[in-house]
């Protein structure tokens, strides 16, 4: 519990770093390129891939650029929201993730979400609405942003998922920063605005420590306890968030971004005690079975 409760106080810095940055007028193409270097480099040094490099391998190379196209896309839409939009609405829309990706399971996966979970997925989508207010005047670019980065990692973790079992975790953690950072790098020549003074290239460093530190604690997490136990814990960055928006940018959200928020915020956590109780009622089903049949045997 408190290494996922770390991983997520590590990704506010890493957003709360990325906004500071983009307002300082530092180019979103070097916050994104620096954030996924320095993470390839911290992957490289703390797993020591040059001991044994085949762990690294990659099964199927195309997948691996794809998927970390994905999270470049997911990665680089955060940072132009970030220009706009507080850090509470990000967070916000981003919750509204593992619902769309419940949604998208059934055709992509075959794991068919019942209407019970769908009902809790347009209940989500009520919480973005209630956030963005389409047709009102709030509905902005920095919002489109913010739904692209949202739609572009949960295509992310799909592919995360199959390619899971043909593919190493140090490979997926490896590829998932090294392909952005390459599909960057031609753009470098043309992104001019470069930190101005020591300060700000230390927090542009601190990024790929706070993405990696971030990924590292959270396979720790999952090493010391199950996906369900630790289910709820990401709607704790909200919090942080908040705090982190009204300490650094005197900025708290109104009203309505609250109560999209924690309507998004219910709609995921029904949807984590659905599965949960889906799950233990399919292992009691498979344990009746097998009962069953010893006694038969």
């Amino acid at each position: 519990m408190l290494f996922m409760l770390s991983t997520y106080v590590f990704f506010t810095f890493l957003d709360t770093s990325s906004k500071y940055l983009v307002l300082a007028g530092v180019s979103a193409l070097i916050v994104a390129w620096a954030r996924f270097t320095v993470h390839v480099l911290l992957v490289g040094v703390f797993l020591r891939g040059w001991r044994e490099p085949s762990r690294f391998r990659a099964n199927n190379l195309s997948a691996h650029i794809l998927r970390g196209g994905l999270l470049f896309g997911s990665t680089m839409c955060n940072v132009m929201a970030l220009k706009t939009l507080q850090l509470a609405e990000t967070t916000s829309i981003y919750f509204f993730g593992p619902m769309v990706i419940t949604g998208l399971a059934g055709p992509l996966l075959g794991e068919w979400a019942g209407w019970r979970r769908w009902l809790a997925i347009l209940s989500g989508f009520v919480g973005v609405l209630v956030i963005t207010r389409p047709g009102v005047g709030v509905f902005g670019v920095g919002h489109l942003f913010a739904l692209g980065s949202m739609l572009s990692n949960s295509f992310y973790v799909i592919m995360t998922r199959r390619m899971s079992a043909s593919e190493s975790s140090e490979s997926l953690i490896l590829f998932s920063a090294l392909a952005p950072a390459m599909l960057l790098l031609p753009t470098l020549p043309f992104s001019h605005a470069l930190p101005q003074d020591g300060w700000h290239w230390f927090i542009l460093v601190m990024l790929g420590v706070f993405g990696a530190g971030g990924h590292w604690m959270l396979v720790q997490a999952y090493r010391l306890a199950t996906t369900t136990a630790l289910a709820p814990y990401p709607y704790s960055q909200m919090v942080w968030m908040i705090l982190s928006g009204w300490i650094i940018f005197h900025q708290f959200p109104d009203r309505w971004t609250l109560v999209g928020a924690a309507i998004i915020v219910a709609s995921g956590l029904y949807i984590i005690h659905r599965e949960h109780r889906l799950r233990l009622r399919n292992r009691t089903t498979v344990d009746v079975e097998a009962e069953a049949l010893a006694k038969k045997l």
